[in-house]
């Protein structure tokens, strides 16, 4: 697209309403709380496949889908995202269902850090020295909140790293399958898997799909559409946008996760973690403005 046929405006509108729905998930979740993690996780894979090819119906883009789910390039890294965003939602939604907000925002927080770590071990890039600072950072800050929470931050490492893998295998696919398509290949490829969690969750207690009444059962299948609606209005709004604003919106969904934890749901916050959480903010601060310049220098 070329910058005469960007609209920054529109971009900045979509991609803010994308980030606040990732943002306002915990609370959904919360709302959702009459379920097990591993029921609304059911839904929203269901759900979310259904919204999928509603919107790809409503694109009339189902015989593009077919044949880029047939590239045999997609095909092996679809494999690999659909692996990680399973770990990636379950970890997510047991996280918040725990009253492990706090922790599952600090995950996206350090998501970047864990990206540049790939980047060398996937893509053999060489960091520049702003990088180097801002994962020392990020690595004291992970001993500091190893030791206050009395164990490894699993939940924000298991996020980090999964979603990192996830961004890794859409960039890869990027140029052969649209956002929309990969995104409902995934849940297509996950749907199987669900159903099984399905039979499992049914032989160990109700379904409250069915058994909580329709109030109930259209906040799963909504949970689900909302999967699926961020992802497209992220996907618009990105055409229309400079990667270093891109850059920096992505911190919202974790900052409003955190909000959310210490203003609504109460989590607590000891000091320690505070200074832990701060020395991720300055490593991402160095890795921010070691982005701006490079795309300056560009």
């Amino acid at each position: 697209m070329s910058s005469s046929e960007k609209n920054v405006g529109r971009g900045l509108t979509l991609g803010l309403l994308a980030y606040f729905l990732w943002g306002s998930f915990p609370l959904i979740i919360k709302f959702l709380g009459f379920a097990t993690p591993w029921e609304i996780v059911v839904w929203r894979i269901v759900f979310g496949l259904i919204a999928g090819f509603v919107f790809i119906l409503v694109a009339r883009s189902l015989k593009r889908f077919v044949e880029e789910s047939k590239k045999p390039l997609v095909r092996k890294w679809v494999a690999l995202s659909t692996v990680v965003i399973m770990i990636n939602w379950t970890v997510y939604v047991y996280a918040v269902s725990a009253d492990h907000v706090v922790e599952a925002s600090l995950g996206y927080f350090i998501n970047p850090l864990i990206t540049i770590l790939l980047a060398i071990g996937f893509l053999g890039e060489r960091l520049r020295k702003m990088q180097w600072v801002a994962l020392g950072f990020g690595l004291v800050a992970g001993i500091i909140l190893t030791i206050d929470y009395g164990r490894l931050p699993w939940i924000a490492l298991s996020l980090a790293g999964s979603f990192g893998l996830y961004s890794l295998a859409k960039n890869r696919m990027a140029p052969h399958i649209t956002a929309l398509h990969s995104y409902t290949l995934e849940t297509l490829l996950l749907t199987p898997i669900a159903l099984g969690m399905l039979f499992w969750v049914a032989q160990n207690g109700p379904v409250t799909f069915v058994t909580r009444g329709w109030l109930d059962a259209t906040g799963l299948a909504m949970y689900g559409v909302l999967t699926a609606v961020p992802l497209i209005l992220f996907g618009a709004a990105a055409k229309h946008l400079p990667l270093s604003w891109v850059g920096f919106m992505q911190y919202l969904t974790p900052t409003l996760q955190l909000a959310a934890a210490l203003l609504v749901l109460h989590e607590p916050m000891p000091p320690v973690r505070w200074f832990g959480f701060g020395l991720v903010w300055i490593g991402l601060g160095f890795l921010s403005v070691d982005m701006i310049r490079n795309q300056r220098a560009k």
